[in-house]
Parts: C-alpha cells; sequence; structure tokens
C-alpha cells in the first residue's frame, strides 16, 4: 500500500466489478464545509458556519427524493454541535451518511504555514497529513456517531501518502480524482488522464476510487483528452466550441453548470456505461451570498428546482441512487 498513490493510472485488472444486478447508479455528495470568500487567499481564521442551518432543508429535501446525500465533513463541521444535531439521526438511521474532507489550513495540529502548496494536504509532510486526518475522523465519530467509510481531499489534494492514511484509517473509498481536471498548475495534483470507472488503489483491494463524474460532450469528445488541455489557456476557444456544440467538458455539479448541460453530462456518463455516476457541490451555496454560484434567493431555488430536474431525469434513465454501505455491499472481490 505504502507505494499505491491516487492520482497514478490503474494497473490492469485493477477496475471494480460489481454483482450482478447493481445497474447504473448515483450518488450524491456535499462538500460540507465552513464559509469563506472564495476570492481572498486561504486563511485559517474568519470563516463562518452559518450555513449548517440549510442543512436541515437539504436533508429534508432529498429524503423526499429517496436519495442518501453524503456529507463529506471537515474540521469546522465535525466539531459543530449544530452541524451534529441536525443530521445525527439521519446519518445514524441510514438517510444520510457521513465522510471526511480534509481542508488542511482549518485542521489541527496547525504546523504548517498556511499557503496555497500547503492547501493540498497530500504536499505536507506524511506524519502531519496522518495526524489532521486521524483529528479530523476521530472529531466526526465522536460527534456523529459514525464511523466515516469516505473521503475527499479539500481541494483534491491528494499526494503519495494519502492512500496508505486512508486505508490505515478505515476509509473504503476516497472520492478525491476529479478526472478531466488538472490542479498541477497551483502545486495540486493531475488528474486529466484518470478514468470515470471506479478502480483499486492497491492491490490488496482496501482502498477504491470513486473518481468525481466528468465528461466531454460535442462532436469532438472523443478528442477531449487530448484537446481540451491545449485550449486551455485560451478560455473564448472554449467557449466557442461549447457554443458551436463540438466540445464541453461538463462536470456534474449544480455549480456552474445548467440542467441542460448536466443532462447532456448525464447522458453520455449513462451512454458509457458507467457503473456509479458521482455529483458534487459545496454546502455553502445552500445559502445566498457564500459562493459565486448562489448570491440571491432566486439562485437558491434555481438550485433546488436544478436537483429535482436530475433527480427526474435520472429516473428516466433508470439510473436509481446508491450509498457507500450500498456500493461496498455490491462490490465483487472475487
Amino acid at each position: 500500500m505504502a507505494n499505491s498513490r491516487i492520482t497514478d493510472h490503474p494497473a490492469p485488472g485493477s477496475e471494480v466489478r460489481f454483482a450482478a444486478g447493481f445497474g447504473q447508479r448515483f450518488v450524491l455528495t456535499v462538500d460540507t464545509e465552513e464559509e469563506f470568500d472564495w476570492s481572498q487567499p486561504i486563511q485559517r481564521s474568519g470563516h463562518t458556519v452559518h450555513t449548517v442551518a440549510r442543512l436541515a432543508r437539504f436533508q429534508q429535501f432529498c429524503e423526499g427524493a429517496g436519495v442518501v446525500p453524503i456529507y463529506l465533513v471537515d474540521y469546522p463541521i465535525a466539531t459543530s454541535t449544530a452541524a451534529a444535531d441536525i443530521l445525527r439521526d439521519a446519518v445514524q438511521a441510514g438517510r444520510a451518511e457521513i465522510g471526511v474532507q480534509l481542508h488542511p489550513w482549518v485542521s489541527p495540529p496547525h504546523e504548517e504555514d498556511v499557503s496555497e502548496h500547503n492547501s493540498f494536504a497530500g504536499n505536507l509532510p506524511e506524519s502531519l497529513e496522518r495526524a489532521k486526518f486521524n483529528r479530523l475522523r476521530g472529531a466526526i465519530e465522536l460527534n456523529f456517531g459514525a464511523i466515516p467509510l469516505i473521503y475527499r481531499a479539500g481541494r483534491y489534494g491528494v499526494g503519495p501518502n494519502t492512500a496508505a492514511i486512508l486505508a490505515d484509517g478505515g476509509i473504503a473509498i476516497d472520492s478525491s480524482a476529479r478526472s478531466k481536471f488538472d490542479y498541477s498548475y497551483a502545486g495540486g495534483p493531475n488528474f486529466r488522464q484518470l478514468p470515470l470507472t471506479p478502480w483499486w488503489i492497491d492491490a490488496e483491494r482496501r482502498l477504491l476510487e470513486l473518481p468525481l463524474t466528468t465528461v466531454y460532450w460535442g462532436v469532438l469528445r472523443q478528442l477531449g483528452d487530448w484537446l481540451y488541455p491545449r485550449m486551455w489557456r485560451v478560455p473564448w476557444l472554449r467557449g466557442v466550441f461549447a457554443r458551436l456544440g463540438l466540445m464541453e467538458r461538463i462536470p456534474l455539479t449544480p455549480e456552474g453548470v445548467t440542467l441542460t448541460e448536466a443532462i447532456r453530462g448525464i447522458d453520455i456518463a449513462v451512454d458509457q456505461g458507467l457503473p456509479v455516476l458521482v455529483f458534487s457541490f459545496h454546502s455553502p451555496s445552500l445559502a445566498p451570498g457564500y459562493t459565486p454560484y448562489v448570491k440571491t434567493e432566486d439562485d437558491l431555488d434555481a438550485l433546488y428546482d436544478w436537483w429535482r430536474g436530475v433527480f427526474a431525469y435520472l429516473r428516466q434513465r433508470q439510473v436509481a441512487p446508491t450509498s457507500v454501505r450500498e456500493i461496498m455491499a455490491a462490490v465483487d472481490l472475487a
């Protein structure tokens, strides 16, 4: 496990197989975190957790749709009594699940300088990344009364030691790999060439990678892995390609993606035969004014409408919701 890296291309034969009848499923993951100014440099202090109160409505909304949301919580949320009071019963009853999301700049122990490089937890010394993870996991177990089985690195910031730390910490699924994205320009990992289908990170099959779902759509989508990176420094060209229906990169998120675009992305993912579609968004988007995506109450209404439209279309495409526990139960270890 020590040599296994989440950013490595999967070894031959490492693709995850699921039991007959599992079909195609989807999960809804929520990066559940503190509020901070996204336009400013990262800081250790000055954040708030006001949007925690909005989790109650979202949980009720998901329950009404028959969806089990997966809340990937960081340290300010893990130690919030309000968050625990809102979500604990749902988590313990299986109507929601809790996972770990490590934002190193707000997670003790605070031994590193706050910088963009250090905002990717995988860039920290192994002992410090491990200590932060263990402290956070312990806080989640204490306050939510549940053992987290899934992890996502804040800013998707995995590193060479992350896989071993997660496996040692009882994590069964990592969902940090954001296929089709590259964060190396800021000192983070490069996921561009990683697949969308789940794979085993290690030969012992202790840790499963469940990548976030992003697809290319359009006439030239088959060239996406080669062509899109070459357009990265020419944003207007990406816009032209999207408008002409030539190529568009579509992550499955309501943040910056229209319902029409999401439906295109769902169609591509389903037609490609992906066993699990992974949706994600940030919890501060559940209230106006905390993210660039939800600035007004109308924007918030639109976010809920987006989810309604997505759930309806997934039902039409016969893609059922699932959960971490169901995924692990359906994994074929043979």
